[in-house]
């Protein structure tokens, strides 16, 4: 059985099946981990932000991000519905919001980058603006 050289008694045979045992946990790793990654993109890319957050339905937002009293001056009503991180994503990027031209979007995404931590939709706001890797 000594002369077998891949008899745990070998000890290159010992060291050997651990790298491999290393290896194919490390590539079991890369695989599972992937699919995470993939997954919380898609639901970065869902997640919803609402313009004003519900607390303040009904209120406006001015063209500094401000939420105000409706029928405020120059300010413009809140989105009919929540925008998603691929909504806003976009916008980051130039483009407009959905249903918004471009001073209605430039006012609400101030008011997007202004979201405190416990506001609806901060949380959304905040992973789209981590690293991906």
């Amino acid at each position: 059985m000594a002369d077998d050289p891949h008899s745990p008694a070998t000890p290159g045979a010992a060291t050997t099946r651990r790298t491999l045992l290393i290896g194919a946990a490390g590539a079991s790793a890369v695989v599972s981990i992937r699919p995470a990654l993939a997954q919380t993109q898609a639901s970065v890319m869902t997640c919803e932000i609402p313009v004003p957050d519900n607390a303040r339905r009904g209120q406006m937002i001015d063209a500094e991000g401000s939420v105000v009293a409706p029928g405020t001056p120059g300010a413009f009503p809140g989105a009919d519905r929540p925008f998603t991180g691929e909504d806003v994503k976009r916008a980051m990027n130039g483009a407009n919001l959905p249903g918004a031209d471009g001073d209605t979007t430039r006012a609400y995404m101030k008011y997007v980058q202004r979201l405190q931590n416990g506001t609806s939709g901060f949380t959304c706001f905040a992973s789209l603006q981590m690293p991906r890797g």
